[in-house]
C-alpha cells in the first residue's frame, strides 16, 4: 500500500512504541520516511505462520492476536498492543513466519521492509545504525523475558 500524504506514518507514534524508547527525534523522522501504514478491521490477518514476508510492524493502534499451531490447532500464544512490535527476527534474518497476527477490533500498524529500510544506509547510516541497535536491544529485552519465565516455571512445585 503507498503511503499517502494522510496515511504517512507519525513520527511521534514511531517514538511511543517499545523500539522508540531507544531511538532518537530525528531516527524516527527518518524512518517514517520508509514505512506505510496499514490499517485493519477485526479479524483481518495481518501475516500468517509460514509466509515469507520480512515485514517488521509496529502495532499503533489496537491489538493484534498471536497465534501458532501447537498440536495441529491454532492457539493463541500472545496479544500485542500499541507500542509493541512484530517481526523483529523475520525483518533481521529474512526467516518465515513463525505466528500468524490477526487484528483484534480495528487496528492500525506500521510496517517498513527490509528492502525498503536497506535504502537508508547510504543516506542516513547513522540512523540506520540506531535502528538496528534498539532493535537488539528488543531481543535482549524479550529474551531476559523469556528466561525469568522459564525461570519461574522451573520453581513452581509440581
Amino acid at each position: 500500500m503507498p503511503i499517502t500524504s494522510e496515511h504517512e506514518p507519525a513520527r511521534l507514534l514511531i517514538k511511543d512504541s517499545e523500539l522508540g524508547r531507544f531511538l532518537g527525534d530525528l531516527d524516527c523522522q527518518v524512518l517514517a520516511t520508509v514505512m506505510e501504514v496499514r490499517e485493519l478491521t477485526d479479524g483481518e490477518v495481518l501475516v500468517r505462520e509460514g509466509d515469507e514476508d520480512y515485514t517488521l510492524f509496529i502495532v499503533t493502534a489496537g491489538s493484534l492476536k498471536v497465534s501458532s499451531k501447537v498440536n495441529g490447532r491454532n492457539r493463541i500464544v500472545n496479544t500485542m498492543k500499541a507500542g509493541d512490535c512484530a517481526g523483529i527476527r523475520c525483518f533481521v534474518e529474512r526467516t518465515p513466519r513463525q505466528v500468524t497476527l490477526q487484528a483484534k477490533g480495528p487496528t492500525v500498524v506500521y510496517a517498513v521492509r527490509p528492502d525498503d529500510f536497506e535504502l537508508l544506509i547510504e543516506t542516513h547510516p547513522r540512523q540506520v545504525y540506531n535502528f538496528m541497535r534498539g532493535l537488539f536491544r528488543m531481543l535482549n529485552i524479550n529474551l531476559e523475558r523469556m528466561h525469568e519465565k522459564l525461570r519461574r516455571l522451573a520453581l513452581t512445585p509440581r
